[in-house]
């Protein structure tokens, strides 16, 4: 089944490109088909970058995947042109009245940042909110996670004396519980990293509604999920393409920052050929996601979403 997006979505052609099933929005509307109705606020500043990266792993399971773009209003993205957010985005105030099988809430460049110092603090926290209540189950990767986890259970971010930054190896845990989000997933699996803060493990433990499903040695607790399955905490990029943390080091390194290269990412030293280990996790991931934690326990009737 496909993914339903805007026909002039940059991401529409893209996808098109490699042969991902897209649907037009006209198109979609002649069908009778339920479609699952997922929302991602995008916070990244490359919009059009990250809109494909996750239409992409949305559109690999079996389900017509409805997409609303969502932007925030009080604060204005400058590393997007105007006309694409105006055409392609709603903002908060034009879609809190309606439901979400799903929803993705995404990083942001902002993590130094104390979350009350965030320009777009306050309206996070009422999308935050908002998400108990109207979307079925709610996905939130980098800083969106952490964010998330202080604002719902009070868990603290703390710096880190060098960026995480890179390909790293995560362990499963494996407590004998068969946990659908995981099904198919190996012991030990990859994903990228690129952030300057960092939420403990031990923290975590402490919240008994929520539970770790995979840790890194480097990068900490990297999977953790509520107990009824409506919030999952993403601390890295699954969604990152082959070369996104090269053209991040790319540019730091323009901007004279003291960065060093990804680690476990170039596989020569002309740091050209990139070895990309993650895509099979991450495809497996949002096909778990959509169909275990959305579509089997979302109501048909889409308007009797509860808290």
């Amino acid at each position: 089944m496909p993914i339903v997006i805007d026909k002039d979505l940059p991401a529409y052609k893209i996808l098109t490109g490699e042969r991902i099933f897209v649907m037009d929005s006209a198109r979609a509307d002649t069908q009778e088909i339920r479609p699952i109705e997922i929302a991602i606020l995008n916070l990244m500043p490359n919009k059009e970058t990250t809109e494909t990266q996750l239409m992409r792993l949305l559109s690999n399971s079996s389900l017509q995947v409805n997409i609303t773009l969502i932007k925030t209003s009080t604060y204005h993205a400058t590393h997007t042109d105007e006309s694409h957010l105006s055409k392609f985005y709603k903002s908060f105030e034009e879609v809190k009245n309606g439901k979400f099988d799903g929803m993705i809430i995404t990083g942001a460049p902002v993590e130094n940042m104390p979350f009350e110092k965030v320009a777009y603090w306050d309206e996070l926290k009422e999308i935050l909110e908002w998400t108990k209540s109207n979307v079925t189950s709610t996905l939130f990767i980098c800083w969106g996670a952490q964010a998330a986890l202080h604002y719902f259970y009070g868990i603290k971010k703390h710096p880190l004396k060098e960026k995480c930054f890179g390909i790293f190896a995560h362990q499963r845990i494996r407590d004998g519980v068969i946990e659908p989000l995981m099904r198919g997933i190996s012991d030990e699996f990859h994903m990228p990293h690129s952030r300057h803060t960092i939420v403990y493990a031990k923290d975590i433990l402490h919240v008994k509604n929520l539970k770790i499903l995979a840790y890194s040695k480097k990068a900490g607790a990297s999977i953790i999920k509520s107990i009824d399955n409506r919030q999952v905490f993403v601390t890295g990029h699954m969604e990152y393409d082959r070369y996104t943390l090269r053209d991040e080091y790319e540019r730091d390194k323009a901007k004279g920052l003291d960065i060093k290269p990804p680690a476990n990412y170039f596989t020569d030293k002309s740091m050209t050929d990139v070895k990309m280990n993650w895509s099979s996790t991450s495809n497996l991931f949002y096909i778990n996601w959509l169909n275990y934690y959305v579509y089997q326990v979302t109501p048909y009737d889409i308007s009797t979403i509860e808290k």
